[in-house]
């Protein structure tokens, strides 16, 4: 198992059910691939450093997990269709 540290924006349109909803379906991505959540890091909404998708804001997200080799791969996979997240990125955290 190896360390990661994934950081999410989500769309700042969404009421707090609807970004829960998708701060879920996000975690629940990484504990279907054999990873465990360490720590959520939840800055909230902050201004982008440029428009994306015509949006200058986002709710930011940088999540601790732990998982195999195989996972980030796959959960970018997934993450990447969903149409609520205007960012993403998971890079690995050296012990």
């Amino acid at each position: 198992m190896h360390k990661y540290e994934l950081a999410v924006i989500l769309d700042p349109n969404l009421d707090e059910d609807g970004l829960k909803a998708e701060f879920d379906k996000v975690t629940a991505l990484v504990t279907r691939f054999n990873g465990t959540v360490e720590k959520v890091d939840d800055w909230g909404k902050r201004r982008l450093a440029y428009e994306i998708d015509k949006k200058n804001e986002g709710f930011y997200y940088f999540i601790t997990i732990n998982a195999e080799p195989s996972a980030p791969r796959e959960i970018e996979d997934r993450i990447r269709i969903m149409e609520n997240v205007l960012r993403y990125l998971i890079i690995r955290v050296d012990e």
